[in-house]
């Protein structure tokens, strides 16, 4: 099988429905698997599975992942999966009708250990963030540095062999831990082994994520928290401390000292909570 595409579901069973009937009408000329992680919800996900099931005639399995997090529940997803490539959406997003091939297209031009593609603002009244509208394409060469948000976790994919090499997600980090930052995390432990990767605008999904403008702060403020975890975790990392530790340092040149103090804060409790699980070892 050529690839598998997974999404992770949590408590939104209505998000989930629509991003099923856009994911129902993808067109590609290769074959295909959904895979739907159904990550500990406890809304009416299940009948919305079963509706689904009765209506399509798409090849999909679903599995139940008891342990809540977006790390444990793309680990269950990216395991499970037959394809040669991987690929993951979030719930509240709407792939393209071309969205796959795309994505093949990307990973089969070279040996990529993964491609991030676009995602655009669904609904023009939600607020702009968690989007990435860039139409440049950008190769990250290994061992190379790549920022948090440049590449998003509600459209990536990857070579199933380059999640294998690093053990996939870290179940410390995603969305139902302190540290949302699974996604830029991995794409940096794949670099760390010697992958390259690139960012390439041509797979695209729409967002439909329904934040205004107060949600926004909350939502900012875990952000910086997961940053912070994810350059503490780096510099652990003796293949990425010196790059990541540069780049760290240039970024909070520019950025606001509350910003700032997020991430340093969060780079210590992760640093202890490290710490910690390796003494009792």
């Amino acid at each position: 099988m050529k690839i598998s595409l997974v999404v992770c579901t949590k408590n939104r069973a209505e998000q989930l429905r629509n991003c099923l009937d856009y994911v129902a009408k993808i067109k590609c000329l290769f074959e295909w698997e959904l895979i739907i992680v159904n990550n500990a919800s406890t809304d009416h996900t299940d009948a919305v599975l079963e509706e689904f099931s009765k209506k399509t005639s798409l090849v999909f399995r679903t599995i139940y992942e008891p342990s809540s997090g977006t790390g444990f529940a793309r680990n269950t997803g990216w395991r499970l999966a037959c394809g040669e490539y991987v690929a993951f959406i979030d719930d509240d997003c709407y792939p393209k009708e071309d969205y796959l091939t795309k994505v093949i297209n990307c990973l089969d031009e070279g040996v990529w250990g993964f491609v991030g593609g676009r995602v655009l603002l669904f609904d023009p009244t939600d607020y702009p963030i968690t989007i990435q509208t860039s139409e440049a394409r950008k190769e990250y060469e290994a061992f190379s540095f790549i920022a948090a948000g440049e590449i998003h976790g509600a459209n990536f994919a990857f070579r199933k062999q380059a999640l294998e090499v690093v053990k996939g997600f870290d179940p410390r980090f995603g969305a139902g831990t302190a540290y949302p930052c699974e996604d830029v995390d991995v794409l940096a432990r794949i670099l760390g082994v010697g992958w390259a990767g690139i960012y390439d605008p041509r797979p695209v999904v729409h967002h439909h994520h329904r934040r205004k403008s107060d949600a926004v702060p909350k939502l900012i403020a875990a952000y910086d928290r997961g940053r912070g975890a994810y350059y503490a975790k780096c510099m652990m990392n003796s293949n990425l401390r010196r790059r990541y530790g540069f780049n760290w340092l240039k970024t909070i040149r520019h950025q606001s000292v509350v910003t700032t103090q997020r991430e340093l804060v969060a780079a210590v409790r992760y640093s202890l909570m490290w710490l910690a699980i390796k003494l009792k070892r």
